[in-house]
């Protein structure tokens, strides 16, 4: 059999590839060597090293690629040329040496925190002779550097090694062959570095998607965890701000007031009013569905006549919130109870808050689902999940027997029909979350509904005076009704309808123009971004009734829960809009609700009618106005201390919360 001739250079990346690949899998079992595997960890190790192989043939193939293109340029060829050569080990040197560091820091890192290398380190600078005093004094620095030297020698010797031996390999005599095998090795290394195939790369959330916190760590390495986490390094909390805001929040929350400092913790035992045959809950988290483009709030277009009877028939909050725009941030505002106040990304991509306590948790006899008609690779959402929601049963596009429409998987239609005929085999309770996707750019209405659909064309003035931008936009808001009404026409011929609670919530709104049916303030301050639609609808169990008192995203959880008369322990900010004993004693008035503008850095609170925000960066102006008309609203000083303090304290607790929210330990 003739031997395959591969390229010099290709054969040495090749053996340098190899020889470090399989050094990161031995430093791998080393770390789960020193650290004792948790019992409750050992049916997942199997995958967690699967999978930290695919997190190391990342990073080699990174390193790999360095040397490729090295390769490619003549002048610098490491074989070749004298200077290619030089270069080369170089930067070898440089890679061994940032290697050898970046592991013996790890392994202290994790020795100290149970938690691999992130790049919060770095916020060590800050105090960097403090800190260095400090790692002085705990490790052996000197014996520590001794042996980083040796294995940095060590390291350089074997590429060396590797080196010699290819020098000794003859050359390929074909050049169309050499051109052949260097298209074929940067596709391999592209892949590697990509680390799937599939429509999202791999990402360090997929290590949480194991359930596991050790298994997760085990199959991380420091470069991943490192990197992954740059653009977090200066996430966190200033205590004294949560502090001073810790009063009234203890109140706001009928926190106990002889708790601990900044304890959130509350045990909330079902009340009287809960309903005692609500069996299952199904919350549908609508995408991009702004109030002021719907039925309910008198938009003349008329886009969801379905939905708009079922709020008769059910308890429609009119003026909810989500705490911000995007739908990563509302999909976490709405399953933690906290808003995402994250500035430059979202809490779910932040590897620091990947652990976190999700009421659903406590729903402790039902089955859980999320039904998605995508993927839920997109921003971290799948180990945010998994990792976070016990026992979860989570259904993606190629779970459905369904095409592909565009980039958001399966249509919505066939996705919650879908999800209908998973629930309707139950015989469990269950929590099931269906997250809908059509009412989002491209806009795609699937073939196979236009018969019945009915797309239709509205003047482009008047789609422009009620909140539409395009006709496409507009028929893919109707669309979301069609799917809605064929979704519960479904559920009501199940046995699981009569004992279910329907909740469906927008995951944020759309900026634009609502001033022919909304005040001004919510065309000119963006609050067309956060008002949503949120319906509580179960027929045998909730008496119709539209309540106008502040609803949140944060809400919706702890309002699930004490309808159905579970206990819960809240650790968040959320509360029951239809049993917490603030709300009852005046009716909502002093409900405040949270609003987060990271694109404007802007922070703000309504309450009592009123819509506050200032810019948290110097320079931004304070501003006040009405939800109710158009009255103008003098600032005040007294305005805006009160309303700039509830402000801060929402803000400040909610940026503590975000990694002082922890799931109790099982």
């Amino acid at each position: 059999m003739k031997k395959i001739k591969l390229p010099r250079y290709i054969l040495w990346i090749g053996y340098n590839a190899i020889i470090f690949l399989l050094l990161m899998t031995l430093l791998r079992l080393a770390l789960m060597l020193a650290f004792k595997v948790p019992e409750g960890s050992k049916n997942v190790i199997g995958k967690s090293l699967i999978l930290g192989i695919r997190y190391d043939l990342r990073m080699v193939c990174i390193a790999s690629l360095i040397f490729f293109v090295l390769g490619c340029i003549p002048p610098l060829h490491p074989l070749d040329k004298k200077w290619g050569k030089r270069i080369s080990f170089w930067i070898w040197g440089v890679i061994i040496l940032v290697f050898s560091f970046f592991y013996v820091v790890d392994f202290a890192n994790y020795a100290y925190l149970s938690q691999r290398l992130t790049a919060g380190l770095l916020n060590y600078l800050y105090d960097a002779r403090i800190s260095m005093s400090m790692v002085w004094q705990t490790y052996h620095v000197g014996w520590i550097l001794a042996a980083l030297i040796v294995v940095v020698i060590g390291l350089l010797g074997l590429v060396k090694l590797s080196y010699n031996k290819v020098l000794s390999e003859p050359r390929p005599t074909s050049k169309p062959a050499r051109i052949i095998w260097s298209i074929i090795f940067f596709l391999l290394l592209g892949w590697g570095v990509f680390g799937r195939a599939g429509q999202f790369p791999l990402r360090w959330s997929d290590a949480y998607s194991l359930g596991d916190d050790y298994a997760a760590n085990l199959a991380l390495n420091p470069f991943q965890s490192f990197f992954s986490s740059l653009n977090f390094r200066h996430s966190g909390f200033e205590k004294d701000k949560v502090e001073a805001a810790y009063p009234f929040m203890a109140k706001y929350l009928g926190i106990d007031p002889g708790s601990a400092p900044l304890t959130y913790k509350r045990t909330v035992s079902p009340d009287s009013t809960a309903q005692q045959g609500i069996s299952n809950v199904v919350l549908v988290i609508c995408e991009s569905f702004s109030g002021y483009k719907s039925s309910m709030y008198g938009n003349p277009l008329n886009t969801t006549p379905y939905f708009n009877q079922l709020c008769k028939e059910g308890v429609f909050f009119d003026h909810c919130f989500t705490p911000t725009y995007g739908t990563a941030r509302g999909v976490w505002a709405t399953l933690t109870g906290m808003p995402d106040v994250e500035l430059n990304t979202t809490a779910s991509r932040n590897p620091g808050a990947v652990d976190q306590h999700i009421l659903m948790n406590d729903f402790k006899n039902h089955e859980k689902f999320y039904f998605i008609g995508g993927s839920a690779s997109w921003a971290n959402i799948r180990g945010f999940l998994t990792n976070n929601i016990q026992g979860l049963h989570l259904y993606e596009q190629d779970d459905y027997d369904a095409p592909k429409i565009d980039v958001w998987g399966v249509s919505d239609k066939n996705m919650m029909l879908g999800a209908n005929k998973v629930l309707a085999k139950q015989d469990k309770p269950f929590f099931a979350v269906l997250q809908t996707a059509d009412n989002h750019r491209p806009y795609t209405i699937p073939k196979e509904d236009q018969q019945e659909f009915k797309i239709i064309k509205v003047p482009a003035d008047s789609l422009k005076k009620y909140g539409f931008a395009t006709l496409d936009e507009f028929n893919a808001f109707r669309y979301t009704d069609y799917c809605f009404e064929k979704f519960m026409e479904a559920a009501k011929k199940e046995k699981y309808f009569n004992n279910t609670l329907f909740v469906f919530i927008g995951d944020h709104g759309i900026r634009g123009d609502a001033s022919s049916m909304m005040p001004a303030v919510f065309t000119e301050q963006g609050l067309t971004n956060e008002h949503v639609p949120l319906l509580f609808y179960s027929p045998a169990f909730v008496k119709p009734k539209r309540i106008s008192y502040l609803a949140s995203q944060v809400d919706v959880l702890p309002t699930i829960a004490g309808l159905c008369n579970i206990p819960y322990v809240n650790t968040a900010l959320g509360v029951d809009l239809l049993n917490d004993k603030r709300i009852l004693a005046d009716n909502g008035k002093s409900n405040c609700t949270f609003i987060f503008e990271p694109d404007s850095r802007r922070i703000g609170i309504i309450h009592d009618d009123l819509y506050y925000s200032y810019g948290l960066q110097k320079g931004g102006p304070d501003q006040i106005s009405s939800i109710k008309n158009n009255d103008k609203v003098e600032l005040t000083d007294s305005l805006r201390n009160k309303y700039r303090a509830l402000s801060d304290a929402f803000y400040h607790t909610a940026r503590y919360m975000l990694f002082n929210n922890k799931k109790p330990l099982q």
